[in-house]
């Protein structure tokens, strides 16, 4: 059996977002050829705590642009930290979701 740790191959993508920018559970998901584990991806970002180097889990957001995992971070703690990389986020909502979306799929082309 391989040696394989899918929260380890999430973090790695998630690593790679840049400031500014988000994407999805579901695009890490299919990105790790996984499509439909995009729950499994949510766990990864609420269990990445503690790793190092550390985990921008502020910048995946659920397939609409909405900030669901906001409660893990206590407060308006993933709005504060997304707004300050510019990216405008209005009733838990990032705005210009579309134009903002991070899509492994195309940017870490294989």
């Amino acid at each position: 059996m391989p040696d394989y740790n899918f929260y380890d191959s999430v973090y790695q993508v998630v690593r790679l977002i840049p400031p500014g920018r988000v994407t999805s559970y579901g695009a890490v998901a299919s990105y790790l050829g996984t499509k439909g584990s995009s729950r499994m991806v949510g766990y990864a970002m609420q269990a990445c705590g503690n790793a190092n180097p550390p985990v921008p889990a502020h910048r995946v957001v659920n397939r609409q642009g909405l900030l669901t995992a906001k409660f893990h971070f206590g407060g308006d703690r993933m709005a504060e930290m997304l707004r300050s990389e510019g990216v405008e986020v209005e009733s838990d909502q990032v705005k210009d979701f579309k134009k903002v979306f991070w899509d492994p799929a195309i940017e870490l082309e294989m």
